[in-house]
C-alpha cells in the first residue's frame, strides 16, 4: 500500500489531494485559497501533517513553480528554487502569490528538520527529455509543473479509458484556468511540446504571448515591470471586469447573451479572442502530435458546461474545415461517466501530482512516471536562452541568487500581511 499526495498551485487556489493506492480511498481534497497561503505558507504543511499523524504519508509531490529537475526538497538548491519561482525584489516587496510559493518551496525544503515529510519537487515541460531541444530554444514557459501534473492525471485517463498501455496514449490538452491558458501535447505517453500561459494565447486573465514590439514598448515606458502585467490584458482586462467580484459564470453568462446590454460588446470581444486563442493553441499542437486520438479540456474554466460547449463547437468546426476532425473525440478530463477525475474540491493537477507521489514511491502509478521519464529531467529554466552570453548570465544571477533572507535554505520566519 503506497499513500501520496500531490499540490497544485493554482491561480486562484492551492489544491491538496492524496489518496491510498490499495483502496483508492481518498485522503485529503482540499482547496486553500491562495491569498490564505501568500498570508501564511505553513497553514499548507499544516493540514498535510495533520494527515501524516493519522495516516503515515510515503511521498509527497509538492508545487515548484516553473520546476526543477526531479528532487527531493531537502536536496534542491536556493538557487533552483528561486529561479523556479523567479521574480524581482520589487515584486516581493508586493506579497505576489508566488511569493507565498516560494516561501512554501523553503519551507518544505527545510521540513526534514523536524519532521520527516519525504516532499519531492517535480520537473516543468521545459526540463523533459522527451521535448526535443530545438522547441526549447529561447523559451522559459513551456508549462509550469502543475501543467505536467494536469498531462499525468490525463494519460491515466486516457489508458484506463480505452484499455491501453500508457505508451499508447496521444492527446492534445487545453487546460483553461482562471489566470491563463495552456496547452501540452503528448505522443506515445510523454509530453513532447508545450505552450505555456505566457507564451500562447490569451487567457482569462494574461494576456498570453507578448507582441515583441510591446514588450519593446512596456521595457521603456514601464519603469517597474511586475509579474503583475503578466496577469493582465486578457479576457477580463478587456471586458473591464474585476475579477473580485465578477465570477467567471457571469462573465460566460454575459458574453453569451443574446442581447447585449451596455458595454458588454467588450465581454462578447474578449470571449471570441478567448474562443480563438484555444483553437490557435491546439493548432501549434497539432504539428508536434499530428494525430492525437483525443482532445482534452481540464481546468476551472471547463467546470462550466455552456462553456465547454462553446469550446467543444469551435474546435469541432475549425477542424472539420481543415478535414482532420474524423476519429478525434474531444471531451473534457472531469468526465463523470466512470472514469476521470475523482476529486470534488481539488482540480485535475492536483491529482496528478498525486499520481506522480504514488510513483516515485513505486506505488502502481510507477510505470506511468517512468513511461513519461520524469525522473531523467534535467536542465534549469534559462538554460536555453540563446541570447548574448552577458545577457544570459545577468538574467541567471539577477534571478538565482536572491538577496533577501526569507528566500535562503536557513530557518526562517514566514512574513504575515
Amino acid at each position: 500500500m503506497v499513500t501520496a499526495i500531490g499540490i497544485d498551485p493554482g491561480t486562484k487556489s492551492m489544491d491538496i489531494f492524496g489518496f491510498d493506492d490499495e483502496t483508492d480511498e481518498v485522503i485529503i481534497d482540499l482547496a486553500i485559497p491562495r491569498v490564505d497561503v501568500t498570508k501564511n505558507p505553513e497553514i499548507v504543511l499544516d493540514a498535510i501533517r495533520k494527515i501524516d499523524k493519522k495516516i503515515d504519508i510515503d511521498v509527497i509531490v509538492g508545487p515548484s513553480g516553473y520546476g526543477l529537475p526531479m528532487v527531493k526538497a531537502s536536496e534542491a538548491s536556493d538557487a533552483a528554487i528561486n529561479a523556479a519561482t523567479f521574480i524581482t525584489e520589487a515584486d516581493a516587496a508586493r506579497r505576489l502569490n508566488i511569493v507565498g510559493l516560494r516561501e512554501l518551496m523553503f519551507l518544505m525544503k527545510n521540513s526534514y528538520e523536524d519532521h520527516d515529510l519525504n516532499i519531492w519537487f517535480p520537473p516543468g515541460v521545459i526540463h523533459l527529455p522527451t521535448v526535443p531541444e530545438y522547441r526549447k530554444i529561447n523559451r522559459i514557459d513551456m508549462g509550469t509543473a502543475d501543467k505536467v501534473f494536469t498531462a499525468v492525471s490525463a494519460i491515466k485517463d486516457q489508458a484506463e479509458r480505452y484499455e491501453i498501455n500508457y505508451a499508447s496514449v496521444s492527446f492534445i490538452i487545453l487546460e483553461i484556468g482562471f489566470g491563463y491558458t495552456a496547452a501540452l501535447g503528448v505522443e506515445g505517453g510523454k509530453i513532447v511540446d508545450g505552450i505555456g500561459g505566457t507564451t500562447g494565447g490569451l487567457g482569462y486573465m494574461g494576456m498570453g504571448g507578448i507582441d515583441g514590439e510591446l514588450a519593446y514598448a512596456l521595457a521603456n515606458t514601464v519603469t517597474d515591470f511586475s509579474k503583475m502585467m503578466l496577469f493582465s490584458g486578457g479576457a477580463a482586462s478587456i471586458s473591464g471586469i474585476d475579477t473580485k467580484k465578477v465570477s467567471i459564470e457571469e462573465f460566460v453568462n454575459l458574453a453569451r447573451a443574446k442581447n447585449p446590454g451596455q458595454g458588454q460588446g467588450l465581454v462578447k470581444l474578449a470571449y471570441s479572442a478567448m474562443l480563438e486563442s484555444i483553437i490557435k493553441d491546439t493548432y501549434l499542437m497539432l504539428s508536434s502530435v499530428r494525430k492525437p486520438r483525443e482532445i482534452l479540456l481540464s481546468g476551472r474554466f471547463t467546470r462550466l458546461k455552456p462553456f465547454v460547449q462553446d469550446v467543444t463547437a469551435v474546435l469541432h468546426n475549425n477542424l472539420s474545415e481543415l478535414g482532420i476532425a474524423s476519429g478525434i473525440r474531444i471531451r473534457t478530463l472531469r468526465d463523470t461517466d466512470g472514469y476521470g477525475t475523482v476529486a470534488v474540491k481539488v482540480k485535475e493537477a492536483a491529482e496528478g501530482a498525486g499520481l506522480i507521489a504514488n510513483g516515485i514511491a513505486a506505488g502502481k502509478y510507477k510505470d506511468l512516471i517512468d513511461t513519461m521519464e520524469l525522473r531523467k529531467s534535467s536542465g534549469g529554466v534559462f538554460s536555453h536562452i540563446y541570447l548574448d552570453e552577458e545577457i544570459r548570465d545577468r538574467i541567471t544571477e539577477t534571478f538565482t541568487n536572491y538577496s533577501d533572507s526569507r528566500f535562503r535554505g536557513s530557518r526562517f520566519k514566514v512574513t504575515k500581511c
